[in-house]
């Protein structure tokens, strides 16, 4: 397991099987590996923010150096960095550096371009070859695992560069939300401003989850307006075009409108051939014609998925010595589509994004102790979803928010359906959260 990468897997799987999965999709899988010195026996890691890392040493980082430990049967001293402080030590990004050990560069040399995304790519390269002037805001959308996150670093890297003092923030919309709360209750929402508004390039992945915020659309609203007034350069990406993300205010909506739109199609058969001999390439293996033919007829929308069948490939044949063939080629193909089933939707699913929605804690959506309007607003809506859903009957969901009667949940699911017929924005916020959902 030379591959630090690889050994991550490895580390997560263990630390998936040990806490519940909104747990670990939400602290676990967002943390990057960095490096491993196994002479020293040190190991870097990075999350998102200051705020996760925190959350990380309080409650994950015990169950992180026994994952280690388990893995390499060594002691194992864990450091916790975040995007500012790697940036601060070294001014080539982590994904400048991945080709070393084998990942993919996050560039335009080492994106595949066809007819599904030949318009997206060509926007994005003029972008990074003319911030600010050539299209502002670029905003790019598609379904998940198409490349959008790889043109979006590449922007990034391209303009880097040609810059390297050039201020590039990126952040997933998710986590500008999750900042931006936790900017306000802990009074630090001029160090939040001081980051986000001086960038010279600003690139925000999955900006759809800023929907339905009010605090975050508003900070939101005035960091594009600074950025924009102050000719800095912002891309966006999203699974769907801004017309169809209800919950963002009209006022942010227009802005994204007002760029340039470009869409990215699932690959057809030439490209996702080409992608996996590129990855293969990348990865110093090769994997025979009819095998990347074969690979490439069974995976037909998800990039992601393609790389990742190569990548497993190659992990099987350095860990197990294991011959890269039909065989070993179909059992990959069905763990990878047996790993991507998306997992039931629980009522902590529900919760979560109907609190991140509302702005509110999850745990007082369930709390019979409040009584605020917003909350009893958010608890009706997610006892709604949860009805919608989940196969939990009345009696059962009302154990779930708090033990409350089962006339208590028909009353919430009456008065949402009732609410979604009157108001349309209502029924829009609801659309988009089970959307959210239904994604994550």
């Amino acid at each position: 397991m030379d591959d630090f990468r690889e050994t991550w897997e490895v580390i997560c799987e263990y630390c998936k099987n040990e806490i519940t999965d909104v747990a670990y999709k939400t602290w676990i899988s967002r943390i990057e590996p960095v490096s491993l010195d196994f002479e020293k026996g040190v190991a870097t890691i990075m999350a998102p923010n200051d705020f996760h890392r925190m959350t990380l040493n309080k409650f994950y980082k015990i169950l992180l150096e026994k994952a280690f430990k388990e893995v390499f049967a060594a002691e194992i001293e864990l450091k916790i960095t975040i995007p500012d402080e790697l940036n601060s030590e070294s001014k080539q990004s982590e994904e400048e550096k991945t080709s070393e050990n084998g990942d993919y560069e996050y560039t335009f040399d080492t994106f595949i371009v066809g007819s599904s995304n030949n318009f997206a790519h060509a926007a994005a390269q003029a972008v990074a070859a003319n911030p600010a002037n050539a299209y502002n805001p670029l905003f790019i959308y598609g379904n998940s695992g198409l490349g959008k996150t790889h043109l979006l670093k590449a922007i990034g890297n391209e303009i880097r560069s040609k810059n390297e003092n050039a201020n590039i923030l990126y952040v997933r919309g998710d986590e500008f939300a999750n900042e931006i709360i936790d900017a306000i209750r802990t009074s630090k929402t001029k160090e939040f401003r001081e980051k986000y508004r001086f960038a010279d390039v600003f690139l925000v992945d999955d900006v759809q989850f800023i929907g339905g915020k009010d605090a975050t659309q508003e900070e939101f609203f005035h960091t594009f307006n600074s950025l924009y007034e102050a000719k800095s350069q912002i891309v966006l990406t999203s699974d769907r075009p801004p017309k169809e993300i209800k919950t963002l205010e009209d006022r942010i909506r227009s802005r994204f409108e007002s760029g340039l739109i470009a869409d990215i199609q699932p690959p057809d058969f030439e490209i996702r051939v080409a992608i996996i001999k590129r990855k293969a390439e990348l990865l110093g293996i090769v994997i025979p014609d009819e095998i990347c033919n074969y690979i490439a007829q069974k995976l037909k929308t998800n990039i992601r998925q393609l790389e990742g069948v190569v990548k497993k490939l190659k992990a099987k044949n350095n860990l197990n010595g294991e011959k890269i063939n039909m065989s070993s080629a179909q059992d990959t193909i069905s763990e990878i589509l047996n790993s991507d089933v998306p997992p039931q939707i629980t009522v902590e699913n529900i919760i979560e994004e109907v609190a991140r929605t509302y702005g509110v804690e999850p745990e007082d959506i369930r709390s019979l102790k409040s009584r605020k309007a917003s909350l009893s607003n958010a608890r009706h809506i997610a006892i709604y979803i949860t009805r919608n859903l989940t196969t939990l009957v009345v009696k059962q969901i009302g154990d779930e928010f708090g033990g409350r009667h089962y006339s208590t949940v028909l009353h919430s699911i009456n008065h949402v359906e009732d609410l979604m017929k009157k108001d349309s924005k209502v029924k829009e916020t609801v659309e988009d959260i089970i959307k959210n959902i239904r994604d994550r």
